[in-house]
C-alpha cells in the first residue's frame, strides 16, 4: 500500500507550475493512479481542504480518483465520522463512526447508545431525534435554551445544526405556533459533537425550543421526527420504519411524527407490528407541540412539590 501525504507537496520537473498548482496536482495524481493500477497497489492520497471542509481546487483531484472519503469531527469531540462522497465500486451511503482513544481510533459498534449515554428522560429543552448517517439510523439528543434579552438584539447560536435552518424554524414557531421569540436568545446544540443537517430533525429542534420557552417537559420516552414547512405543516420523511425501529431498540415508547397517508401508515404499522411504541401523528407544528409537551409548567411542579412536603 502506498500513502501520499499530501498530493499538494508532490512535484514533477517536466510539468510547469509550482507544487500544489492545478497542473502539478492533476499530472501527479494521474501518474500515481496509473502506476498503482498497473502494479495492483492500493493508493491512498490525502488532499488539502478549504475552511468549509471541501477539497481545495477546482475538483481535479476528485475527478481522477475512484473513491473520495471525508473524515469529519468537531475539534473537541472524541468521535469522528468517515463519509464517502464518491465511490465507483460501492455505495456512498455507508458511514463509519469512530472514537479516538488512547490506542487510536476505535470503531463504535452502537453509536446511538454512546451518544445518548448522558441523556435523561423528561428534561426541559431536550429532545431525542432519529436521524440517518448514510444508511445507518442514529439517535441524537438535541438541546435548546431560550433566555429573555431586553437590551440587545437577540442572538441565535447553532452548534451541530444548520444556522439558516434554525432561523427558519424560529420564524415558523413565531408566526404559526404563537411563540413570542422576538426577544429571546436561542441556543441549539447537538450533543456529542455531531452535525445533523437533514430536514427530518426540524420537529426535534422546534420541540426542544418550545420546551425550553414554555418550561415544559417532553412526554416521557419521546422521540420526534419530521420536516417543518413554512406554513407550519409537518412533511413526511424517508425511511420512517428504520428510524422508529432504532428508537424501539433503545427503549423509547412514543414517536412524535407527521401524519402519514393511509398507504404509508399501513406499511409502517405492519413493519412495526407488535412493537411497544405509540405513534403520535400531527398535521402541524402547533399540534405537535400540544401533543408532545406536558402541560405542567415549572411553577406548577414546584407548587406540587411544596404541597407534598407540607
Amino acid at each position: 500500500m502506498a500513502i501520499i501525504d499530501s498530493i499538494q507537496t508532490m512535484y514533477l520537473e517536466d510539468v510547469a507550475g509550482m507544487p500544489g498548482s492545478i497542473s502539478q496536482v492533476r499530472e501527479c495524481t494521474w501518474r500515481l493512479e496509473r502506476w498503482a493500477k498497473q502494479n495492483d497497489v492500493p493508493l491512498l492520497i490525502t488532499g488539502h481542504v478549504t475552511k468549509e471542509g471541501a477539497i481545495a481546487g477546482p475538483g481535479t483531484l476528485e475527478h481522477i480518483v475512484d473513491v473520495v472519503l471525508y473524515f469529519e469531527g468537531e475539534p473537541f469531540s472524541n468521535y469522528r465520522v468517515l463519509r464517502s462522497a464518491k465511490n465507483r465500486f460501492g455505495s456512498t451511503n455507508e458511514v463509519g463512526i469512530f472514537e479516538m482513544g488512547d490506542s487510536g481510533l476505535i470503531e463504535v459498534d452502537n453509536p446511538s447508545q454512546v451518544f445518548l449515554s448522558a441523556y435523561k428522560d423528561g428534561i426541559v429543552g431536550s429532545v431525542v431525534v432519529p436521524t440517518l448517517e448514510g444508511n445507518r439510523p442514529l439517535l441524537v439528543e438535541i438541546q435548546a435554551l431560550t433566555t429573555t434579552n431586553n437590551f440587545t438584539p437577540p442572538r441565535r447560536i447553532a452548534n451541530g445544526v444548520d444556522f439558516n435552518r434554525l432561523l427558519l424554524i424560529i420564524a415558523v414557531l413565531t408566526k404559526r405556533a404563537g411563540l413570542k421569540l422576538f426577544n429571546q436568545d436561542i441556543i441549539v446544540n447537538v450533543t456529542g459533537g455531531l452535525r445533523v443537517n437533514e430536514p427530518a430533525v426540524d420537529l426535534g429542534i422546534a420541540s426542544a425550543i418550545a420546551s425550553s420557552f414554555h418550561d415544559a417537559k417532553p412526554i416521557s420516552g419521546l422521540v420526534a421526527l419530521g420536516e417543518v414547512g413554512l406554513n407550519g405543516e409537518l412533511r413526511g420523511i424517508s425511511h420512517v420504519e428504520r428510524r422508529i425501529a432504532e428508537a424501539i431498540r433503545l427503549g423509547f415508547k412514543s414517536c412524535l411524527m407527521p401524519r402519514l397517508s393511509p398507504t404509508i401508515a399501513s406499511d409502517v404499522k405492519q413493519s412495526l407490528y407488535s412493537a411497544d411504541i405509540q405513534l403520535i401523528e400531527a398535521g402541524s407544528v402547533a399540534e405537535a407541540l400540544r401533543l408532545g409537551l406536558t402541560r405542567e409548567s415549572r411553577m406548577q411542579r414546584a407548587k406540587g412539590k411544596n404541597t407534598g412536603q407540607e
